[in-house]
């Protein structure tokens, strides 16, 4: 009998040629172009001001490219209109560096804040949560260890558990894809650890697609799939952990890259 020959999946996330320009300066991006596949953990390394964190948000169109496009499941991001935008982020999570949790808040309101891309601007407002979604956050925070912690203010946390909320909120989106905005930097390693467990665990378990900016080399390369390297605004490295050579490291970060260096050689010998 003949075998049918499937046909590869078309990528997740599609970014092609994009260039931001901020106030006709020197682009923040420049010419950058990569896809990216349902499932993949992918880190996004470079310097301070390499252009990560404007990437993360052309992604999802908190900023407008100032050329080029965006296409998220064969959905062409800059042409969607208010409603269809909103539809959109729903499906894309979004982790930052300082939480952005409403301190006075619960944990498990700050979770649910997670749904208020799919309610209206009413709903939301007035906190109109279902029962089913009230369990799916209960839920996704037990996954998370702070199942003892659902009533507690958030400015009673840690910063490590404050992530942790940040990553519930994320997940009762029921996202298709999550985009981490240097998660782990206020952290200290112990809770960098526990943070990009769950990431990991998420990511492989559930098939949510990933896109993490990192500082620290030796992280994005015992956690991920694949390894973007941006510098001045353009990827410069694309490959696996195991294609990011010392040489490679040194073309992303230049001058920076002794010291990065040196930190995996001493992961290495131990």
């Amino acid at each position: 009998m003949r075998q049918e020959v499937q046909s590869p999946q078309p990528p997740l996330l599609e970014v092609s040629r994009v260039i931001k320009h901020y106030n006709g300066a020197k682009p923040a991006l420049n010419d950058v172009s990569f896809t990216v596949r349902k499932g993949e953990f992918i880190s996004v390394i470079g310097p301070s001001g390499a252009g990560k964190s404007t990437l993360l948000r052309c992604i999802n169109r908190m900023i407008e490219v100032t050329s080029g496009e965006v296409h998220f499941d064969g959905a062409r991001v800059s042409q969607l209109k208010h409603a269809e935008l909103k539809k959109l982020r729903s499906r894309i999570g979004m982790i930052f560096q300082h939480y952005n949790l409403v301190d006075r808040l619960t944990v498990i309101e700050n979770a649910l804040h997670g749904r208020l891309g799919a309610k209206s601007t009413l709903a939301g407002a007035i906190g109109n949560y279902s029962r089913e979604e009230k369990s799916h956050a209960l839920e996704v925070l037990a996954m998370l260890g702070l199942g003892e912690h659902v009533y507690q203010r958030c400015d009673r946390l840690s910063g490590g558990q404050k992530q942790r909320v940040g990553i519930a909120r994320a997940l009762v989106q029921n996202p298709a894809m999550i985009l981490c905005d240097e998660p782990i930097a206020s952290l200290d390693p112990n809770a960098s650890r526990i943070i990009m467990d769950h990431l990991k665990k998420f990511s492989k378990e559930m098939g949510i697609t990933l896109i993490v900016n990192l500082h620290q080399v030796n992280v994005a390369v015992n956690y991920s799939d694949r390894i973007l390297g941006v510098n001045s605004g353009r990827i410069v490295f694309d490959g696996t952990p195991d294609e990011l050579t010392t040489e490679r490291i040194s073309e992303i970060y230049g001058a920076q890259s002794d010291e990065l260096i040196e930190g995996l050689q001493k992961q290495y010998a131990t």
